[in-house]
């Protein structure tokens, strides 16, 4: 099945001569979670805004659902929902006719039945007749995706959808994203919380300085490049590590107490049997053994800070 999004050797430069895209290709698969990290001035909010037809492209390729978004750009946009990061909302209207009004915009009969729907599962009924300048940001934002999902799109970019907000609704989010996706919208992300990414996206695009790092199934992104370090705990301090250790590449706790060993956890051979011996052998009583797996944001510090 071909994805639902096809990107392909995307560019993007400004007049003053700044590249916010540098050949970006990258396939979208229907029904996926996923979710784009990178750092500001990335690039995502851009390649964002060229699927969606707000900025044309310098070269490059853009289709959904097998149309063209320059050349089918009605067709496209129909099936696309975009929540931006700017908080830009018609001060003086209700939350209620807020969001039909955009089901209209966008071709739909109405329907207020729906619109109480969308409303409720964003804890927004409440305040369906407040005015919009006196909610809050958190508010205003669930009032965005409010109205990306009134027209009820098969496609939905949320641009930095949680920023701003507190951590009970963006669990709350959370399980919004997941419920679209149950029903078979397709959903990309961007976030600076990386656990955002951790709890609900299936795969993970990282993007920097306008080129894609990598593409990766989540697990097997943790898989590929996550390590785990086995921290041992000494009966006795020590001053330094043994000279019969040296080869493992041991860090010494400031202490003195422990011994930190980093291993790949996709390596054929973790080493941790045979360090274990040595230790034993050098006369070191061990205390307590513990591990612990790199995080996605470790990952993506390395990532990112590799490619600079």
């Amino acid at each position: 099945m071909a994805p639902i999004v096809r990107i392909e050797n995307l560019t993007k430069s400004y007049a003053t001569g700044f590249q916010a895209l540098k050949g970006v290709s990258l396939d979208i698969e229907e029904g996926e979670i996923l979710a784009l990290l990178g750092p500001n001035g990335a690039g995502k909010t851009t390649m964002i805004s060229i699927v969606c037809g707000i900025v044309t492209p310098t070269s490059g390729r853009v289709t959904v659902a097998g149309h063209d978004v320059i050349r089918d750009f009605r067709k496209t946009r129909e099936i696309i929902g975009l929540v931006p990061q700017e908080l830009t909302l018609e001060a003086f209207e209700t939350v209620f006719n807020t969001v039909s009004f955009s089901r209209g915009l966008h071709g739909k009969r109405p329907d207020p039945a729906l619109i109480e729907k969308i409303l409720r599962d964003l804890s927004l009924w409440d305040k369906k007749d407040t005015m919009l300048r006196f909610l809050s940001g958190g508010m205003r934002r669930r009032v965005l995706i409010a109205k990306a999902l009134s027209y009820e799109p098969k496609i939905l970019f949320l641009d930095e959808p949680t920023a701003g907000v507190d951590v009970s609704l963006r669990k709350e989010m959370w399980q919004l994203v997941e419920r679209l996706r149950a029903t078979g919208v397709t959903v990309i992300l961007t976030t600076h919380y990386i656990e955002e990414a951790e709890e609900i996206a299936d795969r993970i695009g990282v993007i920097d300085k306008g080129e894609i790092l990598l593409v990766e199934d989540k697990a097997a992104l943790m898989r590929k490049l996550g390590r785990k370090r086995l921290t041992v705990e000494l009966a006795e301090p020590v001053e330094a590590v043994p000279a019969a250790l040296s080869h493992y590449n041991l860090s010494l706790g400031d202490d003195g107490h422990t011994l930190v060993y980093d291993y790949d956890t996709a390596g054929e051979r973790t080493g941790i049997t045979g360090l274990l011996a040595a230790l034993a052998a050098a006369g070191l009583r061990m205390k307590d053994v513990a591990t612990e797996q790199s995080s996605l944001e470790d990952i993506f510090v390395e990532l990112v800070g590799g490619a600079k």
